[in-house]
């Protein structure tokens, strides 16, 4: 993903996860079992999801076993990498969108010729897509809605079912939650340095025009654009306004920014739509109807705000795997439409198959899914992995003042147009 890959899953780092493994140990099975590396099959929240996943694929492949080694998500990379240059290791493999899996395509089965029946079933498969090929079925969306405490709109006598339009309004609406509550406007954690990641996501299509996003999206970035500098120059004229909640860079996103949010000490968060950080947990501290979203305030005149959105989780096959034709029915089998609906219903996920009812989980979840048809990717996943560690590291140097706004933007041109 892209780093909010490495966002995301920081908070997966669950206790139970299992224990790391390297390329060595439950390498590739052979011709009668695969071995999948994952962080999430050591999550209770995913048992009836894995066991749907297992259940189709024993039907079609009758005699497989299947071994999962559920890895720490902060090692998982790490070890993932020392399997690479081994050459040998799982055979099916655990991604998050973007650049984690963009970076290691070249250790990976191309999965065109396997997954065309799922080509209109799922959605997401750009994120797991590089020079024209894909590389992983996408098992869930992730995006970056910005997530409203209704609540506390009510007790500054404002109206939730009128949420602010533009930058001014939202501002004028935090100054005025801020004066009656107490309540800061936005949760922050960039400890890890990616808060910015979803600062630039959640708030860009409110920025950018049409034709910038784009360009963006495309590799046509033009980081010196007067819309882009704006997205950084709110970033510290935000926190110098004292919009965000205290101390973002010793904060923690994942979960103290959340935990910030549910707790009534800021009225909005830019979270997740999966995983963590998302409707389903702030549910369960917050009255599920005292919890809305909002479209990203239109900061740019004519700017359309939409749902910033890609694939989030998806598995992959590796090339050192002895059948590919094998591992890809199991990974066909992990995005099934049964296994993905398990997921929704325990973890919260919104799943790639958008045919999946959500109804049932709640007006926010709906509201989330609804703009998925009029969504489009996710600035900061088009990034490559190195721009995003850099652009973590310059966002704390922009709160702390000690780096300002045109130098951070002239060292991300030059590492995005390195590489």
């Amino acid at each position: 993903m892209k780093r909010w890959a490495a966002v995301l899953v920081a908070a997966l780092t669950l206790a139970g996860c299992g224990s790391a493994s390297g390329p060595d140990s439950a390498s590739g099975g052979g011709e009668h079992k695969l071995v999948v590396w994952d962080w999430k099959s050591g999550d209770p929240a995913a048992a009836a999801y894995l066991e749907k996943a297992k259940a189709d694929f024993a039907a079609k492949r009758p005699g497989v076993t299947v071994e999962f080694v559920a890895q720490p998500f902060d090692q998982y990379y790490t070890l993932l990498g020392a399997a690479i240059q081994a050459g040998r290791g799982p055979d099916v493999m655990l991604f998050n969108g973007g650049g984690q899996l963009r970076d290691r395509v070249d250790a990976l089965v191309p999965l065109d010729p396997y997954v065309t029946a799922d080509r209109d079933r799922l959605a997401g498969w750009e994120a797991f897509g590089e020079n024209g090929k894909t590389y992983a079925s996408p098992v869930t969306l992730q995006g970056h809605p910005i997530y409203v405490n209704r609540k506390l709109y009510r007790d500054a006598g404002l109206d939730p079912d009128r949420p602010p339009a533009t930058w001014d309004e939202f501002v004028g609406a935090c100054t005025t939650i801020k004066s009656r509550t107490g309540a800061r406007c936005l949760a922050l954690g960039n400890k890890e340095g990616a808060g910015i990641q979803f600062f630039l996501s959640g708030l860009g299509s409110g920025a950018l025009t049409g034709q910038e996003y784009g360009d963006w999206l495309a590799g046509n970035r033009d980081w010196a654009s007067p819309e882009v500098k704006r997205i950084f120059e709110l970033w510290t004229e935000a926190d110098r306004a004292g919009l965000n909640t205290e101390g973002p860079n010793s904060t923690a996103m994942f979960n103290d920014s959340f935990a910030k949010f549910q707790s009534g000490e800021a009225a909005h968060v830019i979270g997740l739509m999966s995983d963590v950080g998302h409707w389903k947990d702030f549910g369960e501290f917050l009255d599920p109807g005292d919890i809305g979203v909002l479209p990203a305030p239109v900061i740019t005149p004519g700017a359309a705000p939409s749902l910033p959105y890609d694939g989030g989780i998806g598995y992959a096959v590796a090339r050192w795997t002895p059948d590919p034709a094998l591992a890809a029915d199991l990974v066909r089998s992990l995005s099934s439409k049964d296994a993905l609906a398990a997921f929704h219903a325990d973890a919260g996920a919104i799943a790639a198959d958008t045919s999946i009812d959500v109804s049932s989980a709640g007006p926010v979840a709906s509201r989330v899914v609804s703009g998925i048809a009029g969504g489009r990717p996710a600035l900061h996943v088009a990034l490559s992995s190195t721009t995003l560690d850099l652009m973590g590291r310059l966002s704390q140097q922009l709160l702390s003042g000690s780096v300002t706004v045109d130098e951070a933007l002239t060292q991300l041109a030059a590492s995005d147009r390195d590489g």
